[in-house]
């Protein structure tokens, strides 16, 4: 990509703003003394105004110090001004305040437009990250579980209330005799809700999981290749991270699936029955209900399906995590959703994650190692 055209368009819209200079007027110690100015607060994400201003225009960076990541140097008329992202966010950094509040304005009106401009490069630049694989996949792992966690556990709750009031009758005085209500059957339908919003919290886990799973295994190591899988189907995703030739693995997934294709699927996009059909057609023989084809280019069928048995739903899926967490992926959970840690694709590339997936004890060193680096870095401990 030519950048020629975009940097000189982005150097238009940034002018009079340059980088800053010997004639620059500035007091002594104005590195360790310039103060955060209101007007800072309102500069684009950090990662936008570097690059804006360090990779695609050349203004020097001085670098890293106690507490700053980075510190740029500017000049608007003719007075010093630092643009730093430090320990408590980004910021313009002046000498005087409130002298300075209305230049540094100004400041974060011109790189706001240039952002604005600079757009074509950054897209461009995303791209070129990607492809190279120097990247961080996001994990959300833990945070999907514990929305599973707290949908089943709502729900094994509510099911063992009903069965406590399995006798219970409740029976209100009306004008002409008695209104008698069972509470058992409202906890039971309560109960199958949960279970249902489980499944769906099940399934968005899993979606996630595969594809970190994946990457720990060497399965999945460039940014390409996690995007493409990101797009797949749950039972592709399924495949990139286990090993359905496994028979214990092949069962689960069979299982899985049935649920997914007779129950999720319908309850995700608009259930019509109970069991997924669609339609009742008219015959001799009376109403025939006539089910939702499970998937594209499926045929529709007789019948309504397989009922929804949700305690037998919510055991397969727990006895597919106690699973998914055994034998020589169990050091995958130690990262995923003890330490929480993002999958850093070039370390996957390299073969560390395949060095501390050789065992439990060798993933928690390797993951409290990397933990207490991320919290440096966070924490600008530099």
């Amino acid at each position: 990509m030519d950048l020629d055209p975009i940097r000189n368009k982005v150097r238009a819209a940034i002018s009079p703003l340059k980088p800053a200079g010997s004639e620059s007027a500035a007091p002594d110690n104005f590195l360790f003394d310039a103060k955060r100015t209101d007007a800072g607060r309102q500069l684009p994400a950090y990662y936008l105004v570097y690059f804006l201003l360090v990779d695609l225009l050349g203004f020097r960076n001085l670098g890293q110090f106690e507490k700053v990541a980075w510190s740029v140097p500017v000049d608007l008329q003719g007075q010093a001004f630092l643009i730093e992202h430090r320990k408590f966010g980004l910021g313009v950094f002046a000498p005087e305040l409130p002298e300075s509040e209305a230049i540094a304005s100004e400041i974060v009106r011109l790189i706001q437009n240039a952002v604005k401009i600079a757009e074509p490069y950054f897209d461009w630049r995303a791209e070129q990250a990607v492809r190279a694989s120097k990247l961080n996949v996001v994990n959300k792992t833990k945070d999907l579980f514990e929305r599973f966690s707290f949908f089943a556990d709502q729900y094994d709750a509510k099911r063992a209330e009903a069965d406590r009031r399995v006798d219970e009758r409740v029976e209100t005085r009306q004008d002409n005799g008695y209104d008698i209500h069972f509470p058992t059957f409202g906890l039971r339908r309560e109960a199958k809700w949960l279970a249902l919003s489980a499944i769906e919290s099940f399934f968005s886990w899993t979606e996630h999981v595969f594809i970190l799973l994946a990457i720990l295994r060497g399965n999945v190591v460039t940014g390409d290749s996690v995007a493409k899988l990101a797009a797949q189907n749950w039972d592709v995703k399924f495949k990139a991270a286990l090993d359905v030739n496994d028979p214990g693995t092949k069962r689960h997934y069979d299982d899985l699936i049935i649920v997914r294709r007779q129950l999720r699927n319908f309850v995700a996009h608009g259930s019509f029955g109970k069991q997924g059909e669609a339609f009742l057609f008219h015959s001799s023989a009376g109403a025939v209900p006539v089910r939702l084809p499970h998937h594209q280019g499926a045929s529709f069928r007789f019948g309504s399906g397989t009922d929804f048995v949700d305690h037998e739903a919510i055991t397969l899926l727990h006895a597919f995590i106690d699973h998914l967490w055994s034998g020589s992926r169990s050091p995958a959970r130690i990262y995923l959703q003890e330490y929480n840690l993002p999958l850093i694709l070039t370390m996957a590339q390299n073969g560390e994650y395949a060095r501390a997936m050789a065992s439990e004890d060798g993933m928690t060193a390797f993951a409290h190692h990397l933990a207490v680096l991320m919290d440096r870095h966070a924490d600008m401990d530099f």
